[in-house]
């Protein structure tokens, strides 16, 4: 019979010679047997090595492996009852594929707690932890799902540039480049391009791509590169519509990730509980209520912040809600091309909180030219400076809205993750360019 390559996950009785291929985890040697812990992406499966009946040179070579040495084993498939995959290989042969050094950096399976920077200095092997690869599979499954979604709806994806001229939101968070000779600026986020989009006929769209804000914040909640979710959507009625669409769309992400999901959620000691609809919706005023009765003092127009958000949250998880809407922020909080609720000093603007934690923020756009000329205006903003973006508002506009969701928060705030570097593989923050 010919070897058949398998993994972990493919391996049954019955199937006679066979390869397998992976890292060796951990190697067990009492006297007349030993016992090899061989890992690759799906799990692990045991090599026995009876002294007696093993060649006494593979036998030895084989044993005295260093942990993590990546090895391609040959050998014969028996049923054990001693293992948790019901049977165990007898190798009759194996390659040496790459030696790994001694003593490893960090541990893989040690029971020994590591501070984030030595993980994240040696991601390479903290992302060997099941656990931890398990939050990436979920990850990958994130965009997969976010893909079926917004393809169900008839949202056309896009891809819009990573380096402009100008900001989205302006201001000190933009990272400056030297682009031959120009100063150019890497996108906080596809807003300008989406929205120009909006006056081509492409009435829906998203994009799943990076994003950059150069905050100074070294908490568990900011980085300085990140993964963004952005809509965009015409023909709406009003902001409803767009916070409408938000929700079925995490809805059917949340879902699917605890159904599809369900193996990595195992490993990881997680279970995802699917927040009830509809979401509440609730205005800025009224949150602006809770926080004052809960004891932070907060006058109108101001920002709800980490602390008000987390009292609002509270007030929220006692109602028997873990994701909401906040509606209706004061216009001038908000970024230019947010529309204005008339005669008030509020505007048809949303965040999406899920457990006390801003993970979303979108609402109704400006499409109207002079009115939008004018909020920039007001706003402090020149508007000769987004001369590209404006000349796609002369020339005919529908009214539209959108969204911009952070994946890594979103998932973070599903697996109640302690910091949010824990979802990025390899994050940016002010003290971390490598690796």
């Amino acid at each position: 019979m010919s070897n058949a390559v398998k993994n972990s996950k493919t391996v049954k009785v019955g199937d006679g010679i066979v390869t397998v291929k992976g890292w060796v985890q951990d190697t067990r040697n009492l006297g007349g047997i030993s016992f090899i812990v061989l890992r690759d992406r799906f799990g692990t499966i045991q090599l026995t090595l009876p002294k007696k009946k093993i060649d006494p040179e593979l036998f030895g070579e084989i044993t005295t492996l260093p942990r993590e040495s990546v090895i391609s084993v040959t050998g014969e498939v028996k049923e054990s009852n001693q293992t948790e995959l019901g049977l165990e290989i007898i190798p009759s042969g194996f390659v040496l594929e790459s030696k790994a050094d001694s003593p490893l950096p960090m541990g893989v399976i040690d029971k020994v707690n590591v501070e984030m920077d030595t993980r994240l200095n040696n991601r390479f092997i903290d992302l060997r932890k099941p656990e931890i690869r398990a939050i990436f599979e979920l990850k990958s499954l994130m965009v997969k799902l976010l893909n079926e979604v917004m393809t169900e709806n008839q949202f056309s994806q896009v891809f819009t540039p990573k380096m402009s001229a100008s900001g989205a939101e302006g201001g000190a968070s933009l990272f400056s480049v030297d682009y031959f000779g120009k100063e150019a600026y890497l996108a906080q986020s596809p807003q300008l391009y989406k929205q120009m989009l909006m006056s081509t006929g492409l009435d829906r769209i998203f994009e799943i791509a990076p994003a950059f804000r150069a905050e100074n914040s070294n908490t568990n909640r900011h980085v300085t590169e990140f993964i963004s979710f952005d809509g965009e959507m015409s023909w709406i009625e009003s902001m409803d519509d767009v916070m409408a669409m938000i929700e079925e769309i995490v809805d059917y992400v949340i879902r699917g990730l605890k159904e599809r999901g369900a193996e990595y959620l195992k490993v990881l000691d997680k279970e995802i509980v699917v927040p009830s609809r509809p979401y509440p919706r609730l205005t800025y005023a009224e949150c602006l209520k809770m926080v004052n009765d809960g004891g932070l003092p907060l006058k109108d127009g101001d920002d709800l912040g980490t602390e008000g958000e987390k009292i609002v949250g509270d007030v929220m998880a006692e109602r028997g809600y873990e994701m909401y809407f906040i509606a209706e922020y004061p216009e001038e909080a908000k970024p230019f091309y947010i529309m204005e609720k008339d005669g008030t000093s509020y505007s048809y603007s949303f965040d999406l909180d899920y457990k006390g934690q801003e993970i979303s923020s979108g609402g109704q756009r400006e499409h109207r030219y002079d009115l939008l000329v004018k909020r920039m205006e007001k706003l402090g903003l020149n508007p000769e400076d987004f001369g590209f973006y404006l000349d796609a508002f002369r020339y005919g506009m529908p009214p539209h809205g959108g969204w911009g969701i952070g994946i890594e928060r979103l998932l973070v705030k599903m697996l109640d993750l302690p910091n949010i570097r824990e979802a990025i593989l390899f994050p940016r923050d002010p003290s971390r360019l490598s690796p």
